[in-house]
């Protein structure tokens, strides 16, 4: 019974707007409320986590962030989401998916990098023994595929 009232029918899509129930979210603030709650079980089902006994189910399409924008502090590349906050890149986790978008873990959620950002990110990208590396923080990070 509890688990079917977890089920909100809530869905985020693929350019990063939810809908629930069929009807598009489309006030700022509860938007931006929602993003911020995202999270993930530790059974890998994704959730919007009010605290540790109130969460409800939502179906992530692809991504659960989406980068805004990508600006380098140094050696160190900073993206701000689309959650409004703005974190240091987690480097070692940097995959390309077929589409040539960047992804990357941000607080245990998964983050699409498209865009101007994704630009911002790539010229920072080099060849090395035919792969591709992010040269940042001092070190070369190996891009996987996201595949």
């Amino acid at each position: 019974m509890i688990e079917r009232m977890q089920a909100i029918g809530l869905r985020l899509d693929r350019e990063g707007t939810f809908w629930q129930e069929g009807a598009a979210v489309t006030h700022v603030r509860l938007r931006q409320a929602l993003l911020r709650w995202l999270d993930v079980r530790d059974d890998g089902r994704d959730i919007i986590k009010l605290d540790d006994k109130r969460y409800a189910y939502v179906d992530v399409e692809d991504a659960h962030l989406r980068a805004r924008s990508a600006r380098w502090d140094g050696e160190r590349c900073m993206i701000l989401w689309d959650d409004d906050q703005e974190a240091e890149l987690e480097y070692g986790s940097l995959r390309q998916a077929p589409d040539h978008a960047l992804y990357a873990t941000v607080r245990r959620l998964r983050g699409r990098i498209g865009g101007p950002a994704y630009h911002a990110v790539a010229e920072h990208i080099v060849e090395v023994d035919s792969r591709f590396v992010l040269e940042a923080a001092g070190q070369r990070w190996p891009i996987a595929n996201a595949a």
